[in-house]
């Protein structure tokens, strides 16, 4: 067994194709995927299960991999690993999920291709394929025919197609490389032509899929790369079959140590998809809005009064029961492992909020297929009715407080964000009345804030209505347009949050005990939100300062997870977290120099 501390952190790259994912480590392993879709079970569990002997996909060198190398090919979602013994024999190792456009549609199976080719001299490899059934609690059963491999379980059938001796894999017997093997592993489906070549061919039509659509990406002049691998990274977090947007393919890393914080992210917050549809609209990625927007049409259409959980299943479930799941022991040994999310039976009014903002930009944008018209407009307007009537109503918040209520400044704004949005959108439909309507509810809530969520002995806006203490998603005031930038209000509010929750590079999201102690590390969106206010209040240096620094605590291939330890620098939390890479492209537009400085 690996005691290699690379196979127990985050240091992780991330291939996928819209309809799965697979997280590999700086060596190799495939430590974490879940089959066949992002909230199936995960066959590769590893990186929760760091002492067990299943539940990873390694290729090894013998007597011992010397040194490895890691990164993406440019602009791809295509995964290479080189590793080199000690005598400078090195294989490379390509991992990616195919996608490309097939026969009219999108070709997006739940199939992770493993390319190993000799780079240097006749390395010996071992391939270690264990994958395990049920979050880890049962083992598969195996059978073999003449190029395959077939592991399985009651509920699913992996095999392994390859050109690759089989005996050495059953075995796991190390062999000599000698030339490219292609490692094919997916559904129980038989694989027809030359597996070498389909290889080869998906690798080529799946480097090309990615490279024409970051083409077509909007990015800025500056940081292009980062924003390029942020913008990738979201789109993999989108499955693509519904349109849901998932807020991170991982479940249980901790956000801090032993805190029992450990959550399952592999689910869709409408919050956080309207985030991540925000920051790909800026790239101009307008399809995953379009599709975000089917899954919400659909979901909107089976609930009749308007309302609305904060999060659902990626085929639109209403239920996902939180349990924990006793055959995984936890990341570095910190369970519990959850599969589910309690979140689902909170109550959270910012929701509406999210919502609405998520599909404006489909009644103002004519180039997508299917704007919006009036009839989305009325659907919307019953999740405004329920934003007006609960902007003033206790709810859990956007950080999800588990045994107590208030009313929180951040749904609120949200609801006054519902009501305001309707009446931009009932003026452009030429809707007059519709249009007055909203915003007078629009302007109600905004009063209502205003008297009730402002102290002026703090000289803030404050995370609660007549409550004393603050919270960083108070820096969205601005953003989301509820104060101008130049607004008195909005300066003060900051530089309130600066004195007791800034630490330097990092943002707490709030230093008040919760249900679980006080927060011990930092929340890496947060850090983005307060660049994002320093540049609406003209700091630009100390931004771009900040936002630098920031740059530099993503992993190795560009990656950032959801927490931070302020202390270390070490990532914590669900990997990879869409609201971070979210954070990362908006400001990088706020804060870039215009195009025109290449002239």
């Amino acid at each position: 067994m690996k005691t290699d501390p690379l196979h127990n952190s985050l240091n992780l790259g991330m291939v996928g194709n819209c309809a799965f994912s697979a997280l590999i480590d700086a060596r190799g392993a495939v430590v974490w995927a879940c089959m066949p879709s992002f909230d199936g079970d995960p066959v590769f569990n590893r990186l929760v299960n760091d002492q067990a002997e299943t539940g990873t996909y390694e290729i090894d060198l013998e007597p011992g991999i010397a040194r490895a190398t890691q990164a993406y090919v440019d602009n791809t979602a295509v995964l290479q690993t080189e590793l080199f013994d000690e005598s400078g024999n090195g294989v490379r190792v390509s991992d990616f999920a195919p996608r490309f456009g097939l026969f009219g549609r999108r070709f997006r199976p739940p199939i992770l291709i493993r390319i190993l080719e000799p780079i240097a001299g006749t390395p010996r490899i071992r391939v270690r394929l264990r994958p395990s059934f049920e979050y880890g609690a049962t083992q598969p059963s195996v059978t073999f025919g003449s190029n395959h491999i077939r592991y399985a379980n009651e509920s699913f059938n992996l095999r392994l197609t390859t050109n690759a001796p089989l005996p050495y894999i059953l075995g796991e017997r190390p062999f000599l490389l000698q030339g490219p093997v292609t490692l094919f592993l997916g559904p129980d489906e038989p694989l027809t032509d030359p597996v070498n070549r389909v290889g080869a061919d998906f690798l080529d039509q799946t480097v090309d899929y990615w490279r024409h659509w970051v083409r077509s990406l909007n990015i800025p002049f500056e940081w292009q790369e980062a924003v390029i691998r942020s913008a990738i990274t979201l789109k993999l977090c989108s499955f693509e079959p519904t349109g849901a947007l998932i807020a991170a393919p991982t479940t249980s890393i901790p956000e801090a140590p032993d805190t029992g914080r450990n959550w399952d992210y592999r689910y869709c917050w409408l919050r956080d998809a309207f985030f991540t549809v925000q920051a790909l609209n800026q790239t101009s990625a307008h399809q995953t809005m379009e599709d975000f927007l089917r899954y919400l049409d659909n979901l909107v259409a089976e609930k009749a009064d308007g309302a609305l959980q904060p999060v659902y299943g990626i085929t639109l479930e209403a239920d996902v029961p939180e349990r924990e799941m006793s055959g995984l022991a936890g990341y570095r040994g910190m369970g519990p492992v959850r599969a589910g999310n309690q979140a689902f039976q909170q109550v959270q009014h910012d929701v509406y909020g999210n919502v609405i903002l998520a599909a404006t930009q489909a009644f103002f944008d004519s180039r997508l297929l299917r704007p919006a018209g009036v009839e989305t407009f009325e659907r919307l307007e019953a999740l405004g009715e329920r934003a007006f009537a609960l902007h003033d109503v206790p709810d859990a918040g956007m950080w999800e407080l588990r045994t107590s209520k208030r009313v929180h400044t951040s749904s609120s704004v949200m609801c006054w964000a519902a009501c305001d949005r309707l009446a931009k959108i009932a003026d452009h439909l030429d809707l007059k009345d519709r249009a007055a309507a909203w915003r007078g509810k629009a302007d109600t809530i905004h009063r209502t804030i205003c008297e009730k969520a402002w102290n002026a002995s703090v000289n803030s806006f404050v995370a609660s209505f007549g409550g004393t203490e603050l919270d960083a998603n108070l820096l969205l005031l601005e953003e989301i347009g509820f104060l101008d930038g130049s607004d008195p209000r909005f300066a003060a509010t900051v530089e309130a949050i600066e004195r007791q929750l800034v630490r330097g590079t990092h943002v707490f999201r709030y230093i008040v005990e919760d249900d679980f102690g006080h927060p011990e590390h930092a929340f890496v969106v947060c850090s983005f939100w307060y660049i994002s206010a320093l540049t609406a209040l003209g700091r630009h240096d100390e931004a771009r300062e900040i936002f630098e620094r920031m740059l530099g605590l993503r992993n190795h291939l560009g990656l950032m997870s959801e927490h931070i330890d302020p202390a270390t620098n070490q990532l914590w939390g669900n990997f990879p977290q869409t609201y971070s890479h979210v954070g990362l492209i908006n400001c990088a537009f706020r804060l870039s120099r215009p195009w025109a400085d290449a002239r």
